[in-house]
C-alpha cells in the first residue's frame, strides 16, 4: 500500500501536579496496588473503546499484575502516543490529550484522560474501480454502490480496509481466482485535514466447476451426487461447496465428511473438487424426560437406523410418555428422491393416547406423505387412513371413527434451506378434510394457519409476536372427530389457563352421581353440574390465540419476560376470548430455552352452564416449558 502521511507533533497538555508527584515518591517504598480505574472523557462511546483498548494502563488492569509507583509513571509517560495512535485510524490525527493520575486511599490507582480528537481528516477524493471481465458482474457492482466511505466523510481506516477485504473475499469466493488489487492507495494530508482515496481490482477470467471425485462407500455414487448444490461447468461459487458439505451432512450418512475444492486449472479456468466420507454409525438410540405444565411429567425413547440400504432409505421410531398427553408411537419409513436434501417419499405410522378437555382419543393413523421444497416454501402432500375411539370420562360415552383424511402442508422456510431442523415456524399452514365417500360421518374441511415473529427492538430487548388462527366448515360439526378439534389454553397458547381448558361444552342428559331410592336425580352443589346435568369440554370448530411478548436480555444467558396473551377455542363467529398477563423468566441452555411463567388471567368467556363458578376469572397460573424460542 502506498501512504504519504504528514504528521505533526501531536499537541497535547500533559502535566503532573506537584501533589501527585510527591504521591508517587511516597509510594516508591510501598508494594504495589493490585487495581488501576481509568476513566476517559470528551470522545463518544465508539472512540473511548478504542483508547482504552490502545492504554496499557488498561491492559495492566485485565491482567491483574501490581502496579508500582515507578510502574505508574512509566504507563503514564505513554499515555499521549497511545491516545494518538487510537484515535489516527478514526480519522483524527492532532487530538489534544490530558491526562493525570493519583493515588486513592485503598492504595489503588485512578487515571483521568480528557481527550480533545481536534478537526479530523476528511475524504478529498475516493476513486473504487473494478475492471476486467468481471466488471459487470453484479456481485462487484452491489459493492462499488455501497461503499462505506464518500467524498466529504471522515476519513476511516477500517472503513477503507473493508472495501479492499470485501473486493478481495467476493473475488476469491466466486471464481475471479486471479483477481489482484493493481491498484491501493491512501494518501494522508493531516496538515490540510483531506485524504484521497485510489482502489483498482482486476479480475481475470471466472474459473468454472470442475469434475467432481467422491471417495466413499457407504451409499450409491449417485444418490450422493444428488445432493451437489452445484453442477460441473457452472461458474465457481465456495458458498455452494459449503452448502453441499452441510447438505451432507445433514443427511446423516457420514462421518469425517470433507468437501473441498482442488487446485485451480489456470489453463482450463476450472477449479476441481473432492468428496471423502466415511460410514455413520448406522443406529443410533436416544432417551429423554422432561416436565411442562401442559403435559407433566414427560419421557421419550428414540430409534434411528440411518442406512436401511445403499439407496439411503432410513427409518425412525419414538415412543413419548407424559404424566398428562398419555402416550405417543411415532414411526417414518423414509426415501430420499429427487433432491434428497429437500424431497423425500415416507410413510407414516402412529399410535396415540391423548387427552383433549373432558374426552380421551385412542388414535391409530397411517399413511404415505410426499415432502417437497418451491421456492421458499415446504409442502408435504399426505393421505393417512385414521381410526380414532373417543371417550367420555363422565359420563362413560364412546364413539369410533374410521375415515381417510387428505392434508396439505405448508410451511415457510429460509432461503437456500436444505431441510435442517426449523427452531421456529415464521409460518405454517394446515389443510385437511374428509368426506362420507372416505368413510367420514360428516363432510368436513378444515384450514389452521401459525404464525411467529421476533423483532429486535433495541440492543437487549426483543419483541416475539404469536398468532393462530383455525377454522372448520362442516356438514355436521357434531360428528367431526375430536382429533380434528380444537382447543385452547396451556404453555404455549392462553397462558393463565390450564392445557386444553378453553374449549366450548356440551350437555349430557346423565345423571352425574348416584340417583335417590325412587329413581331420581339429586340436586347437586357441583357447580359443573346444573339441573342435573353434566357439561363436558370437547373441542371447537373454530379457534383464535395470540401473543404479544417483550423480553429483556440479562446477564448470564438469562432473560425476564412480560406478557399479553388472547384466545379462545368456540362454535362460530363472532365470539368472545380470554385474556391473561405475565411475567416470566428465561433461562438459555445451549440448544433450548427454559420458561418459567406466571400468568393472569384478566377475563374468561363464560360457558355452559351459566354460573358464577365459570365466569370470574381464575388465581395467578405457573407455566414451565422449554421451547426454542428466544
Amino acid at each position: 500500500m502506498a501512504q504519504r502521511t504528514h504528521l505533526p507533533r501531536v499537541r497535547r497538555r500533559h502535566r503532573r501536579t506537584p501533589a501527585v508527584v510527591l504521591c508517587l515518591l511516597a509510594a516508591q517504598l510501598a508494594l504495589g496496588a493490585s487495581s488501576v480505574s481509568v476513566e476517559v472523557k470528551g470522545v463518544d462511546e465508539e472512540l473511548k473503546a478504542n483508547v482504552l483498548s490502545y492504554l496499557s494502563f488498561e491492559r495492566y488492569k485485565k491482567g491483574g499484575a501490581e502496579l508500582t509507583a515507578d510502574t505508574v509513571e512509566r504507563l503514564h509517560d505513554r499515555v499521549e502516543r497511545e491516545v494518538a495512535a487510537a484515535l489516527r485510524p478514526f480519522g483524527y490525527y492532532e487530538p489534544q490529550v490530558n491526562s493525570t493520575v493519583a493515588q486513592k486511599e485503598d492504595g489503588s490507582w485512578h487515571v483521568v484522560v480528557e481527550v480533545q480528537p481536534g478537526r479530523p481528516v476528511i475524504v478529498d477524493h475516493i476513486d473504487v474501480r473494478v475492471e476486467g471481465p468481471g466488471q459487470d458482474d453484479p456481485l462487484f457492482q452491489r459493492i462499488l454502490r455501497h461503499l462505506p466511505l464518500k467524498h466529504g466523510e471522515r476519513l476511516n481506516h477500517k472503513d477503507y480496509e473493508d472495501i479492499k477485504t470485501d473486493l478481495q473475499r467476493t473475488a476469491a469466493t466466486y471464481g475471479y481466482l486471479d483477481a489482484r488489487l493493481v491498484r491501493n492507495e491512501l494518501l494522508v494530508d493531516p496538515p490540510n485535514y483531506s485524504a484521497d482515496i485510489a482502489l483498482e481490482l482486476q479480475t481475470g477470467e471466472r474459473y468454472h466447476f470442475g469434475k467432481t471425485t467422491i471417495t466413499q462407500s457407504v451409499v450409491r455414487e449417485s444418490l450422493v451426487r444428488r445432493y451437489l448444490r452445484y453442477q460441473e461447468g457452472e461458474p465457481f461459487d465456495l458458498t455452494q461447496v459449503l452448502r453441499t458439505q452441510f447438505a451432507l451432512d445433514d443427511a446423516q450418512y457420514f462421518s469425517n465428511l470433507e468437501v473441498l475444492p482442488g487446485d485451480p486449472d489456470r489453463e482450463q479456468h476450472t477449479v476441481p473438487v473432492s468428496i471423502h466420507a466415511d460410514a455413520s454409525r448406522r443406529h443410533r438410540y436416544s432417551i429423554g424426560g422432561g416436565y411442562a405444565t401442559d403435559t407433566g411429567v414427560r419421557g421419550t425413547l428414540g430409534f434411528e437406523d440411518h442406512r436401511i440400504n445403499d439407496r439411503g432409505h432410513t427409518l425412525s421410531v419414538e415412543l413419548q410418555a407424559a404424566q398428562v398427553t398419555q402416550y405417543s408411537l411415532q414411526s417414518r419409513y423414509t426415501i430420499p428422491i429427487g433432491d434428497p436434501a429437500v424431497e423425500s417419499f415416507s410413510l407414516r405410522g402412529t399410535i396415540e393416547r391423548r387427552d383433549w378437555g373432558d374426552v380421551t382419543t385412542d388414535t391409530v393413523a397411517i399413511g404415505p406423505a410426499l415432502t417437497a421444497v418451491t421456492d421458499r416454501w415446504q409442502h408435504v402432500w399426505a393421505v393417512n387412513a385414521v381410526r380414532t375411539s373417543t371417550e367420555s370420562i363422565f359420563p362413560p360415552v364412546n364413539t369410533t371413527d374410521s375415515l381417510l383424511v387428505p392434508e396439505l402442508d405448508l410451511a415457510l422456510v429460509p432461503k437456500n434451506y436444505l431441510g435442517e431442523a426449523l427452531f421456529e415456524r415464521p409460518l405454517y399452514i394446515e389443510i385437511k378434510g374428509s368426506h362420507t365417500t372416505l368413510g367420514a360421518n360428516s363432510n368436513w374441511a378444515q384450514m389452521h394457519v401459525q404464525a411467529e415473529r421476533v423483532f429486535r427492538l433495541a440492543r437487549h430487548w426483543h419483541l416475539l409476536l404469536r398468532g393462530e388462527v383455525g377454522t372448520t366448515f362442516a356438514s355436521q360439526f357434531s360428528q367431526v372427530p375430536t382429533v380434528y378439534r380444537y382447543f385452547a389454553g396451556g404453555d404455549n397458547s392462553v397462558r393463565g389457563f390450564g392445557y386444553n381448558d378453553l374449549s366450548p361444552t356440551v350437555q349430557t342428559d346423565s345423571c352425574a352421581i348416584p340417583t335417590n331410592a325412587n329413581g331420581s336425580c339429586p340436586p347437586s352443589s357441583n357447580p359443573a353440574l346444573l339441573n342435573n346435568y353434566t357439561y363436558i369440554k370437547v373441542g371447537g370448530k373454530d379457534v383464535i390465540t395470540g401473543t404479544f411478548e417483550v423480553v429483556r436480555d440479562l446477564p448470564k444467558n438469562l432473560g425476564i419476560a412480560s406478557f399479553f396473551d388472547y384466545g379462545n377455542a368456540f362454535d362460530g363467529f363472532p365470539t368472545r376470548l380470554a385474556y391473561s398477563v405475565g411475567i416470566g423468566l428465561r433461562v438459555r441452555l445451549p440448544v433450548l430455552t427454559l420458561g418459567i411463567d406466571i400468568a393472569q388471567p384478566l377475563y374468561e368467556p363464560c360457558q355452559a352452564p351459566y354460573t358464577q363458578y365459570n365466569c370470574a376469572p381464575n388465581s395467578p397460573r405457573l407455566h414451565i416449558n422449554f421451547s426454542p424460542k428466544l
